[in-house]
């Protein structure tokens, strides 16, 4: 690829190109350099803006399936997000019965054996306060007992990337600790815990606060909650849904300036994605989806969103104003980073090709997963 705008975390090149072999980015620079490097293929960038692949920390499904749903259909849904820009996903699960979910991260674990561009699984439940639930069914949720811990982490067999827990649950905070040992990201999320005991939720490993500001309590001059928690930890990050619907945009701003390099946009994305509005399931709920906004059916519950992270970059640049550079990091290097993965997240030499070729307003031409364009 050349005579492209490379754009990654550590800044932007000019007129730039990138050089793969075997999977992986050999070389870049700017001009015409790229000269010196053989290829079976040059790719012409024509101006465009050439940036890692997204990472999606949290996503349900789309184009009418969701991630609990058989392998065929899983695979059909991450192509919808594949095609905008996003190239390795962990694959979210709602509250269920324990076998249900067990069966379900059974079924990721068999997918990460065969496709890379799977992370692994995300338990967004069950282990959530019953009073900030949203859209997951509260007869699902559990406490974090060891056995029901144990049962989960031996169903994914080591694919499991993260876990959302609400730490003011029986046991929790041992469940914090023994998650992290087993190697999960653990998330803070669907909580009613104050500033107080998210810190020490942090204190015993868990480094993110899943979609902040939703289901949980916001900041208050005399009660900050787990958000101003979060800003205060520098080992701790937090997902934001930049979709014009779950974070106003004035405040998505607030957390990118008191967390600089620390926020990941994740989509939240449910089946409704890259398809038409109507009724969809998500999980064992009813979903209504109109003008691409979801609900749980006959109430205003928010039930996940529609957004693709093509769009969460856009939004970030034209409704936040946020420099380029600090919302593209924010779909690549620092997800990378929460989900151990160092060889993802940018354009430098020795870095997985990943790619995204966008044009000016930031609309996906290509996208290339390990070298590999994908259709």
């Amino acid at each position: 690829m050349h005579s492209a705008r490379l754009l990654d975390t550590n800044g932007a090149v000019e007129n730039g190109w990138v050089a793969i072999q075997d999977r992986t980015i050999i070389a870049t620079g700017s001009g015409t350099s790229w000269h010196t490097y053989a290829a079976r293929e040059v790719v012409d960038g024509s101006g465009g803006i050439l940036v890692p692949g997204f990472i999606d920390l949290h996503c349900h499904g789309a184009g009418g399936a969701s991630f609990d749903a058989k392998p065929h259909h899983i695979l059909d849904a991450l192509a919808v997000h594949r095609a905008h820009g996003t190239t390795r996903s962990v694959l979210s699960l709602v509250s269920a019965p324990l076998d249900e979910l067990c069966r379900s991260l059974n079924t990721i674990a068999d997918l990460v054996d065969i496709n890379p561009l799977i992370l692994g699984s995300h338990l967004e439940g069950p282990f959530l306060a019953t009073a900030r639930c949203g859209a997951h069914n509260p007869d699902h949720l559990i406490h974090p007992t060891p056995a029901a811990v144990s049962r989960l982490l031996d169903a994914a067999r080591g694919t499991l990337r993260q876990v959302t827990i609400a730490p003011e649950l029986p046991g929790a905070l041992n469940a914090i600790e023994e998650l992290v040992a087993a190697g999960v990201t653990v998330a803070v999320g669907h909580t009613d815990a104050d500033m107080a005991l998210t810190q020490e939720a942090f204190a015993r490993g868990a480094t993110l606060l899943t979609h902040a500001f939703n289901a949980m309590a916001g900041i208050h001059h005399r009660a900050p909650g787990p958000v101003v928690a979060a800003f205060g930890d520098p080992a701790a990050s937090l997902e934001i849904i930049l979709d014009g619907v779950h974070v106003d945009p004035a405040v998505a701003k607030m957390a990118f300036d008191a967390a600089p390099g620390r926020i990941a946009l994740v989509t939240d994305a449910m089946a409704a994605t890259g398809a038409k509005d109507g009724h969809y399931r998500l999980g064992s709920a009813n979903v209504t989806v109109k003008a691409g906004r979801a609900v749980l059916t006959g109430i205003n519950t928010i039930a996940g969103s529609t957004l693709t992270q093509d769009t969460a970059f856009r939004n970030a640049v034209t409704l936040l104003n946020l420099h380029p550079h600090d919302a593209i990091t924010a779909l690549t290097a620092t997800p990378a980073h929460l989900v151990g993965r160092q060889d993802l997240g940018s354009l430098s030499t020795g870095k997985t090709a990943d790619l995204v070729l966008l044009d000016q307003e930031y609309n996906v031409l290509a996208v290339w997963a390990e070298g590999i364009e994908q259709s």
